[in-house]
C-alpha cells in the first residue's frame, strides 16, 4: 500500500469514532508472530497469511458472520 502501512491504516480505523467498530482482517505474506500479535492487539479481528486457500475464506466468512451476531 503506497504511503501507508496496513498496521497504521488498522489504527486510524480503530482510531475513528466513526469507523472503530468496523472489522479489520489483516492480509500479509509475512509470518512474523510479533507483528501478528501486534495487529490482534490493535483490535484486527483476523490475521490471514497469503496466498489464501479456499478453506481460509470459508474461516473467514464464519468469523465475521460470528462478529456480526
Amino acid at each position: 500500500m503506497p504511503g501507508m502501512t496496513g498496521f497504521e491504516l488498522l489504527k486510524k480505523l480503530k482510531e475513528s469514532s466513526n469507523l472503530k467498530e468496523v472489522p479489520v482482517v489483516i492480509l500479509s505474506s509475512e509470518n512474523i508472530p510479533t507483528r501478528i500479535n501486534k495487529c490482534l492487539a490493535s483490535g484486527a479481528q483476523m490475521f490471514m497469511q497469503k496466498p489464501l486457500k479456499l478453506s481460509d475464506v470459508e474461516k473467514l466468512k464464519c468469523h465475521l458472520l460470528n462478529f456480526r451476531s
